[in-house]
């Protein structure tokens, strides 16, 4: 029993031992501290994205306040190793290049106003929105792939941070939150124009909503950051015609969230309206029509009988 009473005393009081122990305290605190933030700050934000990146932030500071306290308590220990780690951190640096520039591009990401979760952007060659920005990858719920259009396809794809330096980044969503779009409607020659404008501009008008305000306010703004001209966020009507038919195209803008249903809602009420003024306009199609309009007069001679 005394024996292993003393061995206890000496391995309480081992300098080692007692490092160990400062250091699992330590660390404890660290993360105990962390969690505290964390729902203090969840109680008092309440803006989602807000919160999050709080949530993200505190987390990274934990993990450079736990380094710091770490390298505090062994600098002794790590003092005779600084040639050995040198050369060890060269063949690493070397090794995870990658993963370096990842976390590279998560400082970009982070402090360069890239883009934020919540954001609808095409990196890496994937397009969808923001859920997470790790370190290393960002999470991005993807759009598109084999579902026409703008809308979830149920797939979550997880991209390098690094991407952002090796390809162009697309942010949908960031300063600018609209999207411009168009319909393109074929007219048959002979049909009205003044009232297909007409239908365009009526539907325009009762679809599109608040839209074109809310785009030019945000577009407003925009130019006092940036050295952009004077951007026409009302919708318009442009046509052209050859030889087939006469096209129409209605240009707009629209939240890029809703471009699908828009474009939906605004093909509803041109088809309604045209449906309407079936007598002076009709829609142009690429199958061949024969419209025969008059039967040409025949004269039937009949032969003379020879005598």
């Amino acid at each position: 029993m005394k024996d292993f009473e003393s061995v206890l005393v000496t391995w309480l009081f081992d300098p080692t031992v007692a490092k160990i122990i400062f250091t699992v305290v330590g660390i404890l605190v660290i993360y105990a501290g962390v969690k505290i933030m964390r729902r203090s700050f969840a109680r008092r934000i309440k803006e989602p994205s807000t919160r999050y990146r709080a949530h993200k932030l505190i987390g990274f500071l934990g993990y450079i306040a736990a380094l710091f306290f770490l390298v505090v308590v062994f600098n002794r220990q790590l003092g005779g190793l600084t040639i050995a780690f040198g050369v060890a951190g060269a063949g690493v640096a070397f090794a995870l290049q990658e993963v370096i520039a990842s976390l590279a591009g998560w400082l970009a990401i982070s402090f360069g106003n890239y883009f934020k979760t919540g954001d609808r952007v095409l990196m890496g060659g994937v397009k969808g929105d923001v859920i997470d920005i790790g370190m290393l990858r960002t999470t991005i719920f993807e759009i598109g792939g084999w579902v026409n259009g703008d809308q979830y396809n149920g797939r979550v794809a997880r991209v390098t941070n690094s991407a952002i330096f090796k390809e162009p980044m697309f942010n949908y969503s960031g300063d600018f939150p609209f999207l411009w779009d168009e319909i393109v409607i074929p007219i048959r020659h002979g049909s009205e124009v003044t009232v297909v404008n007409d239908i365009l501009n009526a539907a325009a008008s009762e679809v599109l909503g608040e839209f074109p305000r809310q785009a030019g306010i945000t577009w407003e703004k925009l130019r006092s950051t940036y050295l952009l001209e004077a951007a026409q966020v009302a919708h318009s009507v442009s046509m052209t015609l050859d030889e087939n038919w006469m096209t129409f195209t209605l240009r707009y803008v629209t939240d890029f969230k809703f471009r699908r249903s828009t474009k939906t809602k605004l093909f509803s009420q041109i088809l309604t309206g045209i449906e309407a003024h079936k007598d002076v306009v009709s829609l142009a199609t690429s199958s061949q029509e024969i419209d025969i309009t008059r039967v040409p007069d025949l004269t039937v001679s009949q032969p003379s009988n020879a005598h």
